[in-house]
């Protein structure tokens, strides 16, 4: 992309989220602290709709290439967004969310499979949507986490294999680096909203699983190991605690981190973006080409951090039913 271009989008960008910020303000679009929040002050949600604007705009300019993907992230934004102005129905997000993957999937050729590979990959793909939501708590998290994995796949985009059309990644990234700008910070102007991270998630795994149909490996999903790591066991514990796994909670390694031991959100946030940036660094130089190699690993990346968290959080907290 040139760089007139991507001066010229980074400012439209900006002035697309500082229009957002008055548009939110007049009509009380705000994020109010309750007991489960992490911050304390009142924060306007919903910035991270710039993420959906950006893939929007860059589709008019580069004609329409996928009309399916698109409507699908527009559908799944859209429904996130209402959410974020009011609580909806479970059944009503559920049904557009399965719209929106199905048209995903539409968009990536997929419906040529069994029909029972098809409904296992609606799951997993619906359930990775909702744990990268989940997991949008603390200042700086989404976008940091999120900024990492675009980064990686626009390098292997350029330098590895070409997989998706030249310059969504990059508009993608401009959005996050955008958002970052008013939320990776002590006091953030803005956070996400569901409509940020679930667009954000819906975004990364287009991406994702366009490479992992070029490439035949699905290893590539590493690239969001961290975040599984963190949703996957808490699953588990909260499942051990016998509680409502569908009901809201504080239970994360980062919550405990930022709430519990009182770390600095942007400082928790850097961690879990650099130990990912890490993870995806020895993934490209050493693991993608053996399996086995990467199984191992998984497996050694698993232990130590089940292991870490019994060390920091404690067994009475990940085993026993505690008050939330």
């Amino acid at each position: 992309m040139p760089l007139t271009l991507l001066a010229i989008s980074l400012v439209l960008l900006f002035a697309a989220e500082l229009l957002y910020f008055k548009i939110a303000d007049h009509f009380n679009i705000i994020d109010k602290p309750n007991h489960r929040s992490s911050h304390t002050a009142i924060t306007i949600r919903g910035g991270g709709i710039i993420f959906a604007f950006a893939i929007l705009a860059f589709s008019f300019y580069a004609g329409f290439v996928y009309p399916y993907f698109l409507v699908g992230l527009l559908l799944i934004g859209f429904i996130s967004f209402m959410d974020d102005i009011r609580e909806l129905s479970s059944k009503v997000r559920m049904l557009f969310h399965i719209t929106a993957v199905a048209l995903l999937f539409y968009q990536l050729h997929l419906f040529v499979f069994p029909v029972y590979w098809i409904l296992l990959a609606l799951v997993f793909v619906i359930g990775t949507i909702n744990a990268i939501n989940f997991m949008d708590g603390i200042n700086g998290i989404t976008g940091g986490y999120g900024l990492v994995t675009l980064v990686t796949l626009q390098y292997i985009n350029a330098v590895r294999v070409h997989f998706t059309a030249d310059g969504f990644l990059i508009v993608a990234i401009l959005a996050v680096l955008v958002f970052n700008f008013f939320n990776f910070r002590t006091k953030a102007k803005c956070f996400a909203g569901d409509v940020g991270s679930v667009s954000l998630a819906f975004i990364i795994l287009f991406f994702l699983l366009q490479l992992i149909i070029k490439t035949q490996n699905p290893g590539y999903f590493a690239l969001l190991l961290l975040y599984g790591l963190d949703a996957i066991s808490t699953i588990v514990f909260r499942l051990f605690r016998k509680e409502n796994i569908f009901k809201a909670h504080r239970s994360h390694l980062y919550q405990f981190l930022a709430n519990e031991k009182k770390l600095p959100h942007v400082l928790v946030a850097s961690l879990y973006a650099l130990v990912q940036l890490g993870i995806n660094i020895c993934w490209l130089a050493f693991l993608s080409a053996s399996n086995f190699k990467l199984a191992a690993v998984l497996v050694l990346v698993t232990g130590l951090f089940v292991a870490l968290r019994f060390l920091l959080e404690g067994p009475r907290r990940l085993l026993k039913p505690v008050k939330i």
